[in-house]
Order: structure tokens, then C-alpha cells, then sequence
């Protein structure tokens, strides 16, 4: 088992201005941002990043967001980045958050995309039973993977951002880009919430009718984070940044660029 930091795969966009991290979500992986890096290339030089047991970054027996957080900063340290911007949605704002924690000095500021600091309780039951009907080795077609996945996941959206993830095998199966058996067994390590106070200026964008950051979790979180502010983005759910680009686009890129 390997309990140290790991080295990322990543993708940098632009060369110029501030240095922006850019983490995706749980199941995810840095090319469901590759849209988004483009437009903030132009102001700030963008690094997306696959964190572990995702994309095509390492995979291990051990995950939690203790090792996201460890894995970032190995990151930061690789890359000689002393103090950073960071994004992080989801799954991605939790290894934020724990990074913040741990190394204020390393952030300038904190943008986490609708996930809070508080502890979820284990939601993602179907997704995971969904995910192992598709057996590794047997699937040849995406169409073939739809249809599998489609008998456990109704909602469209969903669909697509898990097929995302299928990648062809030497042999000309599909397999998983994610370490599967992995995420499965740690899967309570998600909802796991961060502790302390942190000094970083911090934005949180919620979904409007996302359930992941409620108005009753306002208090606690400017409690643990009171260098922060709150927005809702209006007529949009977690996928905030997929369903509301544009808002999304601007509400960071005027809270990075606000001194």
C-alpha cells in the first residue's frame, strides 16, 4: 500500500499570470475542465490535475482526502508553485479544503464548487452499483456501457459523464480510466469532514438546487471559513459549472481577480 504523496498526471494551459489548480470531482478527471482552463488561460497559467485513483494519475490500494491534500501539495512542491490559486469541485473542493487546512501559506485563495466542510452521509449507492455491472473485459462498445449503466441511472447527464471515463484496453475492451475497487472501498472517505479553522479567502459556489450546500449551513461554514463568501448560482444543480458556464466563468474569475 502506498501511503506517500504521489506525482499527478496534469495538463497546463497558458504561460502567463497567477498559477490556478483546477480539481475535478469524485469519478471525474481533469478532461471534464478542459473547456473551463481555456477560457482562465487567459488571465491566469492553468493546471489541471487527475487526482489519485482517477484519470490517468496513479492508482492505489489507500485513498482519503488527507492523501488528495498530501498528493496536492507534493504537487505544489514538484512544480516549485510556493503559493496558488485553487478550484476544486466536489470530491476536488474536500482535497481543497484539507489543503487549506494544512498549508495556508501555500493558497492565495480558495474557490469550492458546491461541497461544504461538513461530514455527508455515504450517497453514491447507486452509482457504485451501476459502475460493477460493467464488467471489465467484457464491454466492446460505449452504446454497450449506456446500456448497462442506463439500467441502474436514469438521469442523461450522469450517463455521459461516467461513460467519460471508459477508456479502450490493449486487448480491445473497455475498462474504467478510475481504480474502481478502490474508490468502492473507501467510499465513506468522501463524506469525511475537515476540521479546523482556515485563514484563506475562500468563495463557495453552490447550485441553486443542489442540496449540497444548504442556506442552514451558512453559519458553520463562515465559522470555519471566516474569510468567506457564499454565491448561488440561480437555475442550476451540483454540475454547476457544466450547467451554468458562463456565471460560473465569471463569479471565479472576479473573486480571483479582486485584491
Amino acid at each position: 500500500m502506498n501511503c506517500s504523496p504521489l506525482s499527478l498526471h496534469n495538463k497546463v494551459y497558458g504561460d502567463l499570470g497567477p498559477a490556478l489548480i483546477i480539481v475535478h470531482g469524485l469519478f471525474g478527471s481533469l478532461d471534464n475542465w478542459a473547456g473551463m482552463a481555456k477560457r482562465f488561460s487567459e488571465k491566469f497559467k492553468v493546471y489541471l490535475v487527475d487526482q489519485r485513483n482517477h484519470g490517468c494519475s496513479p492508482h492505489t490500494d489507500e485513498f482519503s482526502i488527507e492523501l488528495l491534500a498530501e498528493d496536492l501539495k507534493n504537487f505544489l512542491d514538484e512544480n516549485d508553485l510556493k503559493k496558488v490559486h485553487l478550484l476544486g469541485h466536489s470530491l476536488g473542493g474536500k482535497a481543497g479544503m484539507q489543503l487549506a487546512l494544512r498549508y495556508p501559506d501555500r493558497l492565495n485563495k480558495l474557490v469550492v464548487a458546491d461541497i461544504g466542510p461538513k461530514a455527508y452521509p455515504m450517497h453514491h449507492q447507486v452509482i457504485l452499483e451501476a459502475l460493477h455491472s460493467v464488467k471489465p473485459g467484457e464491454i466492446k462498445s460505449r452504446k454497450e456501457a449506456e446500456m448497462v449503466l442506463s439500467r441502474h441511472i436514469n438521469e442523461l447527464s450522469t450517463l455521459q459523464f461516467l461513460l467519460k471515463n471508459l477508456t479502450w484496453n490493449e486487448d480491445g475492451t473497455l475498462v474504467w480510466k478510475f481504480n474502481l475497487k478502490s474508490l468502492s472501498e473507501h467510499i465513506l472517505e468522501v463524506g469525511k469532514p475537515q476540521e479546523g479553522i482556515c485563514p484563506v479567502k475562500t468563495l463557495f459556489l453552490r447550485g441553486e438546487h443542489s442540496g449540497y450546500i444548504q442556506e442552514v449551513d451558512f453559519e458553520s461554514i463562515q465559522q470555519q471559513f471566516p474569510f468567506s463568501d457564499i454565491h448561488t448560482l440561480s437555475d442550476c444543480g451540483h454540475w454547476l459549472h457544466a450547467e451554468k458556464p458562463d456565471l460560473f466563468f465569471e463569479e471565479v474569475n472576479q473573486f480571483l481577480s479582486d485584491f
